[in-house]
């Protein structure tokens, strides 16, 4: 996607960084428009070497592709974060004096707008009244938070966190064709508890499902999330989302009962939780002590296969999806496991997910291939666990 980042003289231009670098990241090509006084704050080079993309502040500079306006054209999402007084000011007049105001002129896309200030100036009647008519005007606001403020101050006017405003941003674009559909999906890796003390686990930070519960949340499904145990990052991402409901597991037993409370009104149900395919056959209800020991046999049980239930116990036109973690070099190999998966757990569809030491788990990115009926090779995809979610639910929608 063309995103477009404006960015006012706010203290909290410094934060701007973080989103930016947060959508080039996620493979967006990303254009930052500083006003002069922004400038004051990050200067010129910080922006160019985050974006990766050139910066001009001026509606005179490269005259010829009148950038002026083509900013905003070529846009799919404008935000502005940090959103002074000032600037929301200006916006609600319709004001072009610099690049940032005629850009934002001349979009159709998506506008999300990151207010800060100081509170006094967040609550005066002009700024009211400005926020009331750019949400009339389809404006997506974020924020502000109330916090800590320059200067010692403290109350609401604090800019959202760049997670916040890049969350927004996603939902803004997000086409609406999961409205009215019931999803479940796993996420995480499951802990199997050795005894109080220790584990059996995996490497699971939990990104993938997240985003693919976010993804469909955002295309205005209803979602429960059966969240295992799940890094920082996408954890709060989870719980900060409103169309999202957590229901928080630790066992691949307990996992089970989740989803299968569940499931039965689900239109759509992923299994994209890295699930512990054995489990301790005693738990020790003490430490167990190393004291005398050269070496310990562990008894391990097979957990229950949820994905081969779900499937055996679908109702109606239910689609349901697997994950299958593989370090299968070659592909075609790869594949040939996938489609064996697929027709032995009975799923509609199996996103065959590469992984290794330093793929899948615990990266921004991943590579999968999807596999449908008959084996057919429905999506092979590389890049970000955000931008695979979607390319996900697009391969459920068109088979469902």
């Amino acid at each position: 996607m063309f995103i477009v980042v404006g960015v006012t003289g706010g203290i909290a231009a410094y934060k701007s960084v973080h989103l930016v670098r947060r959508f080039v990241r996620a493979g967006h090509d990303v254009h930052v428009i500083p006003t002069d006084d922004a400038l004051r704050f990050v200067g010129l080079t910080t922006w160019e070497a985050i974006s990766r993309n050139p910066v001009t502040t001026s509606v005179h500079d490269d005259v010829a592709r009148v950038r002026h306006v083509s900013l905003g054209q070529a846009a799919d999402l404008v935000v502005v974060a940090p959103a002074t007084a000032n600037m929301l000011a200006k916006m609600t007049a319709g004001l072009a004096d610099d690049l940032l105001g005629t850009t934002l002129l001349a979009t159709t896309a998506p506008v999300v707008v990151a207010p800060a200030m100081h509170t006094e100036m967040w609550r005066h009647a002009a700024t009211r009244a400005n926020i009331d008519i750019l949400r009339e005007r389809g404006v997506r606001i974020v924020g502000p938070a109330d916090g800590e403020l320059t200067g010692g101050d403290s109350g609401p006017g604090r800019m959202s966190e760049p997670e916040e405003i890049a969350d927004a941003a996603f939902a803004a674009l997000a086409p609406k064709d999961l409205d009215g559909w019931r999803v479940v999906v796993s996420a995480g890796g499951t802990r199997e508890p050795i005894d109080p003390v220790r584990y059996l686990g995996n490497r699971s930070s939990g990104r993938q499902g997240v985003d693919v519960a976010r993804a469909a949340a955002d295309r205005g499904a209803t979602v429960t999330l059966v969240l295992a145990h799940a890094a920082a990052d996408p954890d709060a991402e989870a719980r900060r989302h409103p169309g999202i409901e957590v229901v928080d597991v630790g066992t691949a037993q307990e996992m089970q009962r989740a989803v299968q409370a569940v499931a039965a009104t689900a239109d759509a149900i992923v299994m994209a939780a890295a699930v512990s395919d054995y489990r301790v056959a005693a738990v020790s209800a003490s430490k167990i002590s190393k004291e005398g020991q050269a070496g310990r046999t562990l008894d391990l049980v097979q957990n229950p296969d949820i994905l081969a239930e779900l499937a055996a116990t679908r109702t109606g036109r239910q689609t349901i999806v697997g994950f299958a973690a593989e370090t299968e070099p070659d592909r075609n190999r790869l594949i040939e496991r996938g489609r064996a998966k697929r027709e032995r757990k009975g799923a509609d569809l199996l996103v065959v997910n590469e992984v290794g030491w330093a793929r899948g788990f615990e990266r921004p990115d991943n590579s999968v291939a999807v596999i449908g009926h008959e084996g057919a090779v429905l999506l092979e995809h590389h890049g970000s666990k955000r931008e695979i979610a979607d390319a996900l639910w697009d391969a459920v929608i068109a088979t469902h």
